[in-house]
Parts: C-alpha cells; structure tokens; sequence
C-alpha cells in the first residue's frame, strides 16, 4: 500500500486538482496572468551515501535538487527532482511541456542556471519562451545577422556575429528535435545534453546557438527598454521564492536514505511536497476568498485590485505544521495527557 501511495503520478494528479481548484476561486484573477511562469530549485539535505547526492554550494550539505514550476497565480504545477551543480534549462523546458495542466505556459522565467543559447531556441520552437535573469554582463549582450548595420549608440555592446545561412541549413534538424522532446521520444534534459558544450562545432548546436542569440537579443530589448515587463518578470521569480520558504517550512530534516536510493520513491517525495505546499496555498485562498467577499460586501471603496498582486497565499502564522504535541495540554486538558512524555500520549 505504500509502494502505491508513493506512486509518482497519483501524488502529481491530486497536486494538480488541488491547484485546480485553487484557481476556481474569483481572487486568482487579481494575482497575476495565467500564461505566466517561473522555475527555480530548491536543494533538500539527505546522506552522503545517497549516490545523487552532491554537496550544495550554500549549506556545504549534501542534497538532492527539487525543482518546481510555479504559476504567476499562485501554485506549483509541476515538480521534478535533479542533480545540484548542472545546468537546469532542461529541466526548466520539460516542466512546461509535460505539464497536467488545462492553461499553457507562453513565457517562464528563470535565473542564470536555467538558460542556454540553445535552451532558448528550443523553448522557442516549442511554443514558449524562455525569459532568463541574467546575472553575467557578457551574456546581455546584443547579438544580430553578420553585416547588419549596428547603430553608433549600441555599437559597443552589439556583436554581429549570427550566421543566418547556418540556421538555415540545420533549420529541418532543429525543428526535428523539438518534434522529438514534444512528443516524448527523448525528454529536454536528454536533449540539452546531448546538445551541450561538448557538441561545440556541430552544425545542429551551432544552429540552434545562433538562433538562440537573436532570441535572447530581442528578449535583452525588451527586458531594458520596457519597465513594465522586467518588474512582471522580477515579480514572477519573487513568487518561486515565497513558494520555496514555504517548502522549507513544510519539510523538515533530511530525505531518508530508503527513499533517495530510487528515481521512483525520490519524484514521490518531490511530488508529496508539491501536494502539501498546493493544499497550504489553497487553504490559505478559500480564507481570503470569504475575506474578500466580505471586504466587498461592507467597504464603501472598491479596493484596488492591483494591491491583492501583493498578497500571496503562503503565510504560515495560521497553520501548524509539526502536530498537535506542543499544543495537547490545551486541546485535551485530561489526567492522561497530562505528562511530559509523548509515548503515554500515543498510549492514552
């Protein structure tokens, strides 16, 4: 029974009823757009023994990756585990694509670990796009077609080095590969591995880096020149944030040895965080729902709907999450509880 429990797919399928109904509510709407993403990971400690285990620059711990796609609205939909210390653009792809959701995602956000060149023409070609942070000045750097008249104000930070002849060349083998991951003949990590450093003078990865660049560079154009824009995307990833403090807040101590050993018992424990952390948001929306509703009902001003954009559903001041131990002495006053010990609590 717990082998069936911990079954990836019936963890992520109650996952997403719950975030289904947490958008049912009317005050999703003020939250955020519906086609708007981020991604981001998060790392868990576990045992050095654990053979996907790798030391997390940070806490110095070893620790699995847990890497989640959060809506702007609120909720993770969809969840996977990685290896920390690799590019996570693949895993960024493949949570959009395989995702159980009816609403599709048209841009996610990521930091620097989750974007390539190549990423970005293949999200592309799959009908998103990619919207990275960028955190290294040599990479928001404007890239246009060899030849190409560069005004004298954006000279110093425009390279013309794009190859349009070359993209046209690998163009059927790019379009392939993206026919490949959208259909499930390979996943977007296998591809952007495949497709990585290492496949440097290949024609098909030099296609796709080049497309890639014009990509980014029209991404860089609007990301400086709209402000409107690039405050949406910091406040998408602001999101992804708040959802991994309320993670944190849920887990607690390591991931045990016999569920880290297999990919199966390691995506259920993903998948079981993903469920606890949905239904503490989804709690926390049905509440302010009724709050809502209320505040309408008795308020003589209509209240500004940009300002609920600022409240998010994962405050945790309401809720216990460590069980009923600290608190026994008040909601069983009786002699039998009336030890410090907690197996004579179990017992009584």
């Amino acid at each position: 029974m717990m082998h069936r429990v911990a079954d990836e797919r019936k963890l992520r399928h109650a996952a997403e009823a719950v975030l289904t109904f947490m958008h049912q509510h009317p005050i999703a709407q003020y939250w955020g757009r519906s086609d708007l993403a981020s991604s981001d990971m998060m790392s868990l400690e576990t045992t050095r023994s654990v053979w996907k285990a790798r030391a997390d620059p940070r806490r110095r711990t070893a620790s699995i990756g847990m890497y989640t796609h959060v809506r702007d609205r609120w909720g993770i939909f969809y969840d996977q585990p990685i290896l920390l210390n690799e590019r996570q653009a693949g895993a960024a792809i493949e949570g959009v694509i395989r995702q159980g959701g009816s609403e599709d995602v048209a841009q996610l956000a990521v930091d620097t670990h989750g974007f390539t060149d190549f990423a970005m023409s293949l999200s592309r070609l799959l009908g998103f796009d990619l919207c990275p942070r960028l955190s290294h000045l040599r990479d928001r750097r404007l890239h246009v077609p060899r030849h190409h008249n560069v005004p004298g104000e954006l000279a110093a930070v425009t390279d013309a080095d794009v190859r349009l002849s070359l993209i046209e060349s690998a163009w059927d083998e790019l379009v392939r590969i993206a026919a490949s991951v959208q259909s499930g003949q390979c996943t977007a990590v296998q591809a952007l591995s495949r497709f990585g450093v290492a496949a440097r003078g290949q024609p098909v990865y030099e296609a796709g880096m080049h497309l890639g660049r014009l990509f980014r560079t029209i991404f860089l154009i609007d990301y400086f020149t709209n402000t409107a824009f690039r405050h949406e995307m910091q406040h998408v990833l602001n999101r992804g944030e708040a959802v991994h403090i309320l993670q944190r807040a849920i887990h607690s101590g390591k991931i045990p040895i016999e569920l880290a050993r297999h990919d199966a018992s390691l995506a259920a424990v993903s998948s079981s965080l993903t469920l606890l952390s949905n239904s503490v948001m989804a709690w926390n929306r049905m509440h302010m729902q009724r709050s809502w509703d209320v505040l309408e009902r008795i308020s003589s001003e209509t209240t500004r709907s940009e300002d609920l954009r600022h409240i998010g559903p994962t405050h945790l001041e309401g809720i216990n999450l460590r069980g009923i131990a600290r608190y026994v002495h008040r909601l069983m006053p009786t002699a039998a509880f009336q030890s410090d010990s907690p197996s004579q609590w179990r017992t009584a």
